[in-house]
């Protein structure tokens, strides 16, 4: 037994010296240079207006070289099927420990991906139907809707001692998955009126399906197969014609001696476009699919998803249907009152998962609800959900904006969530605009001055206090208040909703008023979206503006996604007697070389891939006779190199004065994207960047009112106010605009709040409070009340 004598203390161990993420050189897209120590073990806030660098310093170089780093211990043929990512462009990059991200890009939108199944709750809740559930139909693949039930049998060969055996075998797999809607829980109908004009034989264009031309494959395979006459009014089809052309399985046909393969319309259509996310689609394929299908639940199952055995089985009178439907807060009640020694460790493992949900403010949720209408802060709260019990620690911990989404009331609920993770030992590393968030942070870096290339550097690193006293945009407008309105506006009309039942909503009547800024409030869950997406009344002139992702390739850029490259390149086809295709990176004016990127990509397997700058065109994406031609003495390049706030005034008057250029600029400006250049790719905007483009685009829809979904989302404190002047431009100019918003500035700056509760899930869904702000702190009556009160400094 060995005794220690010294009573000095050791040393410091050289492996407990690594206590800083030293970050040096870093120049991803428009960080210029810069050097930031982060402390390890820390809860360290990353701050600054929108586009200033957070997102490219936390994510694409700390983040990102830390999961590259963990990529390279795998073995070749392993990274061979992992994405490929390049080292970030910094100079030096060390104290990394693993990282684990936590973004709000959206979940899957597939149609048989619900929470249950993202979040592994329902593959545990299978495993106990299958032990517990009678009466016993099956393993787990009985209860869930993936898999379907299949049998078969037939003999097969196989060679044995040098001789051929035949046997007899059969097979048979036991699914839950719905017969008839195939486990989506939805039927479609499709309008055959919309699919073709039965006047029209085919070959006079009788199909009006997009892409189904009778001058490619489609009609080559239509004329030639044989089944109907391309020449005959579908109208006078026999009825094995019409069923050939509408329902016919796949079948192998022979045209001018070429194999090819027939299948009716019907199948074909259901496979290319009915199995995809509907939001995913080409805007011309997805009017299509909305005009010709209507969606609505299977009758056989009752939008459950299951087929009728895997219904059948109960425990304590409750199935998995049953339980899946729950909201999640009960179905956590439900498993806490199962005592079954047998499966122990899964009640408590399960009753963990639901539990996480409940104290991360999603218990008003069910495992049913499809993980594509999750909004961004629910689905990266879900996305939590496995890392809140996790042992782990030492690790780093990346969000991006975790209060997205949130009420006042439950913002405090993830800052201790937030701090509970570092207090394991955990780096935790946040992207956040939100002062109560800021307020907890160990350690600020503040980034700016601006944004795009006026941000990029770091202009404070320390504590909050010391953000406070410094003279930064973020230091100044921290304890910013935005006071209540002296006066209101009349409204000059009202949107009335009756009876609305959507989701957890309890038959709600509102008087909505118009011609005023309305903001509807409330916990997440009290059902805001479900009434002012889901219950306003068809016909309504509203344009709603939600917070759907803007899906753009490396390819797209402001210019393309808002339209304002159209005009553009007219402009300059008109000037020079040319094409317009000709200005088009994508189309004619293409680089043949790098075919329009402007870079050259090298697939290296699985090492990264190596982007180089085209020689031939110098990035510019162009053929050299293209930049030959000038609009304004600016050619096509030059002009796509421009900031907003640069081409709206080139735009404006003199030579190259176009009117339809200019009024997408303004609206672009007046979003507060004027720093953008227009040739940016979208791949490289931030979130908020992304919101306020998708708003610019809407601006010009011709509606009276306005929905706008959480439009704070992404923005800096100093950024909100130019927020509230737009949208009182947007009143002023006569529109009604309703606002989904937690922000207390945009509350203290409403017209109107209609406030939904008390709670959330079924306990929420009533109108708790409709007044102006000022009735509404007086009451202090609701949740929303109170913190409003309190943000604007008005006591008891």
């Amino acid at each position: 037994m060995s005794t220690r004598t010294d009573t000095q203390s050791p040393a410091l161990h050289v492996a407990d010296s690594h206590d800083l993420i030293r970050v040096h050189g870093a120049r991803e897209n428009n960080l210029k240079d810069i050097r930031v120590e982060i402390p390890k073990r820390r809860l360290t806030v990353f701050t600054g207006v929108s586009g200033s660098g957070k997102s490219s310093l936390v994510f694409s170089t700390i983040a990102a070289e830390s999961q590259r780093l963990i990529n390279e211990t795998y073995s070749a043929f392993v990274q061979g099927f992992m994405p490929t990512l390049a080292r970030p462009d910094v100079d030096v990059l060390d104290g990394l420990t693993t990282a684990i991200i936590v973004d709000q890009q959206r979940m899957g939108a597939d149609p048989r991906s619900t929470v249950g199944t993202a979040t592994d709750a329902n593959a545990m809740l299978r495993i106990l139907f299958s032990r517990l559930g009678t009466p016993h139909i099956g393993s787990a693949q009985a209860f869930s809707f993936n898999v379907a039930s299949v049998s078969g049998a037939g003999a097969v060969t196989m060679e044995r001692a040098g001789r051929n055996v035949k046997e007899r075998r059969a097979f048979s797999v036991t699914g839950g998955m719905c017969p008839r809607c195939e486990g989506r829980g939805s039927v479609n109908d499709i309008d055959l009126t919309q699919l073709y004009d039965d006047s029209k034989s085919l070959n006079e264009g009788a199909l009006t399906i997009p892409g189904y031309s009778m001058d490619g494959w489609y009609g080559r395979i239509f004329s030639g197969c044989g089944f109907f006459d391309p020449d005959k009014p579908i109208r006078k089809f026999t009825k094995r014609e019409l069923n050939d052309l509408l329902y016919k399985e796949p079948t192998k046909i022979k045209v001018d001696g070429i194999n090819l393969t027939y299948e009716g319309l019907i199948p074909k259509i259901q496979k290319s476009m009915l199995s995809k996310d509907v939001d995913s689609l080409q805007s011309h394929i997805r009017a299509f699919v909305e005009r010709a299908v209507t969606f609505t639940t299977c009758p056989e199952c009752d939008g459950t998803r299951l087929n009728e055995a895997a219904r059948s089985s109960k425990i304590n009178g409750i199935s998995i249907a049953d339980a899946c439907a729950m909201q999640i807060s009960d179905l956590a009640k439900w498993v806490r009152g199962l005592d079954e020694p047998s499966v122990a460790p899964l009640l408590t493992t399960l009753q963990q998962v639901l539990d996480s949900f409940v104290e991360i403010g999603l218990g008003y949720l069910s495992l049913a609800r499809p993980s594509g209408t999750l909004s961004g802060g629910e689905a990266q709260r879900v996305k939590m959900i496995r890392h809140l019990g996790s042992s782990l620690t030492d690790v780093t911990y990346v969000f991006d904006e975790p209060t997205t989404g949130l009420h006042p009331h439950d913002i405090q609920r993830m800052n201790d969530l937030l701090l509970r993770l570092r207090d394991k030992g955990n780096t935790v590393l946040v992207v956040e605009h939100k002062p109560e968030t800021i307020a907890i942070a160990d350690h600020v870096v503040d980034l700016g001055p601006g944004a795009g290339t006026a941000g990029g550097t770091v202009c404070f690193e320390g504590t909050v206090e010391g953000l406070r006293a410094s003279d930064t945009i973020t230091g100044r407008h921290l304890d910013d208040r935005a006071a209540l309105k002296d006066t209101v506006r009349t409204p000059t009309g009202t949107l009335e909703i009756r009876g609305a039942t959507a989701n957890n909503l309890r038959d709600v009547d509102v008087d909505i008023p118009l011609g005023v800024l309305v903001v509807v409030t409330g916990v997440a869950g009290s059902g805001k979206s479900s009434l002012m997406h889901g219950s306003i009344p068809a016909g309504a002139d509203v344009v709603s503006i939600d917070q759907g992702a803007i899906r753009g390739s490396r390819r797209s850029n402001p210019a393309t996604y808002t339209g304002l490259l159209d005009p553009i390149r007219k402009a300059f086809a008109k000037a020079n007697g040319v094409k317009p295709a000709l200005f088009s990176a994508n189309s004619e004016g293409a680089c043949p070389t790098c075919n329009g990127a402007g870079v050259i990509y090298t697939d290296l397997a699985m090492m990264a891939g190596v982007a180089t700058t085209c020689e031939e065109c110098e990035g510019k994406r162009f053929q050299a006779s293209v930049l030959d031609y000038h609009f304004g003495g600016r050619d096509i390049s030059e002009v796509l190199a421009m900031s907003v706030t640069e081409a709206e005034e080139f735009f404006r008057a003199g030579e190259a004065r176009t009117p339809a250029a200019h009024a997408i600029l303004h609206r672009l400006a007046d979003v507060g994207l004027g720093y953008l250049s227009l040739g940016q790719p979208l791949t490289t905007l931030s979130g908020g960047e992304r919101q306020r483009l998708k708003l610019a685009t809407h601006l010009s829809e011709k509606g009276g009112v306005y929905v706008l979904d959480e439009p704070t989302t992404g923005l800096h404190l100093a950024d909100v106010e130019q927020l509230l002047g737009l949208l009182d431009r947007l009143v002023e100019s006569g529109k009604s605009v309703i606002v989904i918003e937690h922000h207390q500035a945009v509350m203290a700056h409403a017209d109107w709040i209609i406030d939904l509760g008390p709670g959330a899930g079924h306990d929420g869904g009533r109108i708790v409070f409709e007044g102006t702000p000022a009735d509404l702190v007086a009451a202090r009556s609701t949740l929303t009340g109170e913190h409003l009160a309190d943000y604007v400094g008005i006591d008891r």
